[in-house]
Formats: structure tokens, sequence, C-alpha cells
């Protein structure tokens, strides 16, 4: 018999996982439908699901290559729907009918490894999807107005840049404002371990 694929790891998903899971249980109610948009090497969906019983999780990847370490990750939860490949560019997200209308997104480490175009697609889709009291959740390094990057972040940002130039850290007001161009606000912004930001967005 073939072996299972082995799920991939990767070490800072194993880092921040607890910290942004216990933000997701203070902002979240107890139950409710999510799709997770990049979810990588599945290890979020697997620790999200597992802390969020009540919640169903629908894991989606762009990467058709990490399609099967997320399904491994999460093949023991029940309250995991089978992942689906999604590009946030398309104009329709091929969403099963367990996952049409959303209570939250969750999006981790996207928007600044995808073209800027990413982020409007997101927000519009999320418009699209989102429950009238649904959430938009976002993770990973922003620069933020008025404040100073960390050295590490520059450093990442630099890095970026010459790996892909239409790659970067983007700017929490631009961020916010192509969020406020599909009918979504800024409500809240929580520091985070290593120089990173969740933010949650609601419907204005």
């Amino acid at each position: 018999m073939p072996q299972a694929p082995r799920p991939l790891n990767a070490p800072a998903a194993e880092r921040n996982r607890q910290p942004i899971l216990e933000v997701l249980q203070r902002v979240l109610p107890t139950r409710g439908v999510a799709l997770e948009i990049a979810s990588g090497t599945g290890q979020h969906a697997a620790h999200f699901a597992a802390g969020l019983p009540g919640w169903t999780w629908q894991p989606s990847e762009y990467e058709a290559a990490n399609l099967a370490s997320i399904a491994a990750w999460t093949a023991e939860l029940a309250n995991v729907l089978p992942v689906i490949q999604l590009d946030v560019l398309a104009a329709i997200w091929p969403l099963p009918a367990a996952a049409q209308t959303l209570d939250a997104i969750f999006c981790a480490n996207m928007l600044h490894i995808s073209p800027w175009a990413c982020c409007a697609a997101l927000m519009q889709g999320a418009a699209r999807h989102l429950a009238p009291q649904g959430h938009l959740l976002t993770y990973g390094p922003y620069r933020v107005p008025g404040l100073a990057t960390a050295p590490s972040n520059e450093t990442f940002d630099v890095d970026l840049r010459a790996r892909n130039p239409a790659w970067g850290l983007r700017d929490l007001g631009d961020v916010a404002a192509e969020a406020q161009r599909a009918g979504l606000q800024l409500i809240e912004q929580i520091s985070m371990p290593a120089n990173n930001l969740l933010l949650v967005f609601a419907r204005s």
C-alpha cells in the first residue's frame, strides 16, 4: 500500500498558532462557519478547528502542492470540511453549500506574498460571503503609519521585494482603505508576537 503523504511543517506556524487561537477564542462567538484563506501547510487549520470545536472550518489554498498536507493535518477533525483550492482573485469562490455564508474569514500571511490586487479581492470576497455580524481577520506584518517598522520586518520586506517586486509589507492604512471600499471597517488592531498584527474587520 502506498504511504499517505507526510504533512508539511512550517516552524513559524507552529510558533504563532496558539497566540492566534487565543485571539480567535476571544473575538469569535462559540459557534459558526469559518473559511481560512491561504491555509498553507494546514497547521493553523488543525489547531484552530481543535480549539474552536463549535466551529465548522473550511480550509483553502491557492497552491495545489499544499492541498495534501492540509488534508493530512486535518484528517482526524470532524469539524473540518475537505480542503478546496481557492484563488482570491476569482470572481466566484468555489465554496461548498456548507460554507456559502460565513461567520468568519481568516487569512494569515498572504497579503505580503501576493500581488496588491489580492487585498482588494480578499475584501470584496469577504463582503460577498460574510454574514451580517461576521468578521474578517487577517494576520501578518504591516507598516503602521506613525510608527517605526521593526528592523526584522524591514529586512523581511527587502527580501520579499527581491524575490518578487509585487510582494512586500503592506501599509495598514492602505489595507483599511481597501476594506472600506468593500463595505468593511477595521474595528480592532491587536499586537502579536514577532512584530505581527491581527486585524479584525466587520461590516461598516
